[in-house]
């Protein structure tokens, strides 16, 4: 036996014994048993409060998210565009004339459009006095105008010319409608001194007056005069005080006169 090699080694077995047992480690996960009562309580309560914590934020990125999404398709989409544009209370105007006169294309977003500038245009029509436009969800433009009413005409050669309240120009006929009485100015129109004149002349008459009317006659801003029926003249003077100058013509209506003077209604004279 050779006792040299042998004393000098060690087997694996005996130097694993010396060194002790080899561990090996596994991840295990620990049933809720593990967990005391209380730990998990207070985990819970903090996931609540969390949650709590966070729902306001996630409501509001919601509701900014569909307000946002809502916003693009009523602005930014033609899903909610001009389909139709409905004209109510057109006489003088055709509704063409006033779809004319809105000029908004079809498929424009409805809440895009501009409401006063639209009714301005409509307005801008010599017959309309004024006009309002309103939406009518999902795609109808409503444009409601109110029309200039007449108050007299102004021979233009051959034709006459039919003058509103602000003695704008609105129509022109070839025949001198009923039951309108006659201005005689120059240049008939809204800018015009002697046409304003008039019709503030107009606006102060009796019916007594208006009833026996033949035209009025702007000479001048000084120079007006009413002819009445049966060739007789009142000399009215300036457009100032209309009501007065009316109840007093009104009341020499009866007098065998020719000319009744009434430009200063404080002392008359008729001839």
């Amino acid at each position: 036996m050779s006792p040299g090699p042998a004393r000098g080694r060690t087997s694996g077995a005996e130097a694993a014994g010396r060194r002790g047992p080899v561990r090996r480690w596994q991840l295990v996960r620990a049933g809720s048993d593990a967990v005391p009562a209380s730990t998990r309580r207070f985990m819970r309560r903090a996931r609540q409060r969390r949650m709590r914590a966070a729902l306001p934020w996630a409501v509001a990125a919601g509701v900014l998210a569909l307000a946002g999404l809502a916003a693009w398709t009523v602005l930014g989409t033609g899903l909610f565009g001009v389909r139709e544009v409905r004209v109510e209370d057109a006489g003088l105007v055709t509704p063409v004339q006033v779809r004319d006169a809105v000029g908004v294309p079809d498929g424009v977003p409805l809440a895009r459009v501009d409401l006063a500038a639209t009714a301005e245009r409509v307005a801008a029509l010599a017959p309309v006095e004024r006009a309002t436009v309103t939406r009518d969800w999902p795609d109808t433009l409503v444009v409601r105008v109110v029309e200039r009413s007449p108050v007299a005409v102004v021979p233009q050669g051959e034709r006459f010319a039919v003058i509103d309240r602000t003695g704008t120009v609105f129509r022109t006929l070839d025949e001198r409608p009923d039951g309108l009485p006659v201005v005689r100015v120059a240049r008939p129109g809204a800018d015009d001194a002697g046409t304003r004149a008039a019709v503030d002349v107009l606006a102060a008459l009796t019916p007594e007056l208006r009833a026996v009317l033949v035209d009025v006659t702007v000479e001048g801003l000084a120079r007006i005069k009413l002819r009445l029926g049966g060739d007789r003249t009142v000399v009215w003077g300036d457009a100032s005080r209309g009501p007065d100058k009316a109840r007093v013509a009104t009341a020499l209506l009866d007098q065998r006169a020719e000319t009744i003077d009434v430009s200063a209604p404080d002392v008359v004279t008729f001839r």
